[in-house]
Formats: structure tokens, C-alpha cells, sequence
């Protein structure tokens, strides 16, 4: 992705000099991602978990320069994300009200409570902010064998796509109608939510490249690796052996690829409705 020497976003927030209380896991790829890190390092999951709980709370570590570059990254794609949402809230007349990013190492408090890194990013409708360890991009990379900076991108741009769903009521709706439901059928919903935040990722891709000129080659490739990564079916096989689609919260490989890649050729709002009967 083309992103040095460009601006930077001022709704940036650098925690990662702080250190955290007691934890509750929770938000972005949750507990399966707790427990597919540490058993693919060899380690206990359920010692890990128990020491979550305990509130242990880790040394500051000083940033390296690898990370703090990382850093600098993200802040320039949250600026894209802000470039292209403004422009697209302005032309339906509506106003674009910009989400901050967290950095933070190890454990956070939001408003929607306590998180571990290894929770994964996650986006908080509660204060409008996206949280990140920036120690998640490597696991992407490394664990999850998706490469490249516009998979760190695309992450970013699905989080942002929640906060872009929270201005539109449709995060508000849901969770209504998740309250009524059975668990299962709650689950199926989430699903639709979180593919939705896929296609607008894709939406983001497609026009922060024909505005901005972004794109190298194999970028989209690079996010729909990632995508591939981290869907209910491969997280599920790899944590736990077998594939339970009534867990899903997130949607399949294909799934999340194919409607990231809607997004991205179609650049239109509209090809967006995952809610739709048979959309999914």
C-alpha cells in the first residue's frame, strides 16, 4: 500500500505506555482467538485464561521502531478512512462523525469494558473508538499467514466499517433485535453484521484508490488472505479440530472474502444489505 508521506490521523490515541487492571475478554475475534494463539505457540490456553482472570498486568515495554512504524501505518489509514466516509456521508447529506483508534499493549478499559490484546481488534460503540494491539498485526502475519500491510489495512477498515454502522443505526437495530432472539439465532445475525463490515471495507478499498491512489499490486489480494484468516471455519478447525456453524459470529472464509470483494468492485453503498432475505 502507498501510504509514506501522507497525512496521518489527529484521532490517534497512543496507550501503550499505560498499563491495564483486571481484564474481561471480550470484542473483536473473542475467546477462539485466545485459544488458537496460545495452543499454536504450545502453550496452555486454560492457564492463560486463568491468568487473565487473576488481573495479572504486564511490564511497559518500550516500542521498536518495527512497531512504532506500524504505528505511523495505521494512522495514515484511519485518515483514508476518514477521507472516503466524510465523502460519502456528504454526498447522501449527512455528516461523518470521526472514530478514534486506541494503541494499546497487552490490556485496555473501554467503555465496553476490559479486553486482552489477544481478543483481537475490536471497535467499541460505546465511546466511538477502535482498540489495537499493534502485536496483532504480527499474529496476523505470522499465525494466521496473512502478509502484507493491507491486511493490517483491511482490519483496520472493517472496524471502521462498525463505527460506520453504528451512524447508520444499523448497530443499534441489531443489538434490539439480538436481545429477543435465541443464542443461535442471535448468532446468525451477528454474522450478517460483521460481513456487512467486510463489504464496506471493500467499499473503503475500492474508493480510497481512485481517490488517493493507494493500491499496489497485490493488496487486495493481501486483504482477502486475510479475510480467508480469520472466517468461523478456519479459526474453528484450527482451535478446536471441527466446524460448529451454529458458533459462527463472523462468517465464513468465503464468505467474508466474497463480500469484501463485493465491496471493492462494486464501490456502491447500496450492494451492501447482508440483512436482506437470502443475502447471506
Amino acid at each position: 500500500m502507498r501510504w509514506t508521506g501522507r497525512r496521518g490521523s489527529s484521532n490517534v490515541e497512543d496507550r501503550r505506555g499505560m498499563s491495564g487492571g483486571k481484564m474481561a475478554l471480550g470484542g473483536g475475534l473473542g475467546t477462539i482467538v485466545i485459544v488458537l494463539i496460545v495452543w499454536l505457540m504450545g502453550g496452555d490456553p486454560g492457564q492463560m485464561l486463568g491468568s487473565l482472570e487473576t488481573g495479572q498486568t504486564a511490564r511497559p515495554v518500550e516500542a521498536s521502531a518495527e512497531e512504532d512504524q506500524m504505528a505511523q501505518f495505521v494512522s495514515v489509514v484511519l485518515a483514508d478512512t476518514e477521507e472516503v466516509w466524510k465523502m460519502m456521508f456528504e454526498q447522501s447529506g449527512q455528516t461523518y462523525r470521526e472514530p478514534k483508534l486506541v494503541l494499546f499493549r497487552d490490556q485496555v478499559q473501554s467503555a465496553c469494558g476490559y479486553a486482552s490484546a489477544a481478543s483481537g481488534p475490536f471497535y467499541c460503540s460505546g465511546d466511538e473508538k477502535i482498540y489495537i494491539d499493534l502485536s496483532f498485526c504480527e499474529v496476523l502475519k505470522t499465525r494466521f499467514g496473512a502478509q502484507g500491510d493491507f491486511a493490517v489495512a483491511y482490519v483496520i477498515a472493517h472496524e471502521v466499517g462498525h463505527h460506520v454502522q453504528k451512524l447508520l443505526g444499523i448497530l443499534e437495530e441489531v443489538q434490539a433485535q439480538r436481545a429477543r432472539l435465541s443464542q443461535r439465532e442471535a448468532n446468525a445475525l451477528t454474522v450478517k453484521l460483521e460481513l456487512q463490515a467486510d463489504f464496506l471495507a471493500g467499499l473503503w478499498a475500492h474508493h480510497a484508490d481512485r481517490m488517493m491512489d493507494i493500491l499496489e499490486t497485490g493488496d487486495i489480494e493481501e486483504a482477502l488472505r486475510a479475510a480467508a484468516a480469520v472466517g468461523d471455519d478456519n479459526i474453528q478447525l484450527k482451535s478446536q479440530g471441527r466446524i460448529i456453524p451454529d458458533d459462527f459470529t463472523h462468517g465464513t472464509s468465503e464468505q467474508r472474502m466474497s463480500w469484501f470483494r463485493k465491496g471493492w468492485e462494486t464501490g456502491d453503498l447500496a450492494q451492501g444489505d447482508t440483512f436482506r432475505r437470502g443475502a447471506v
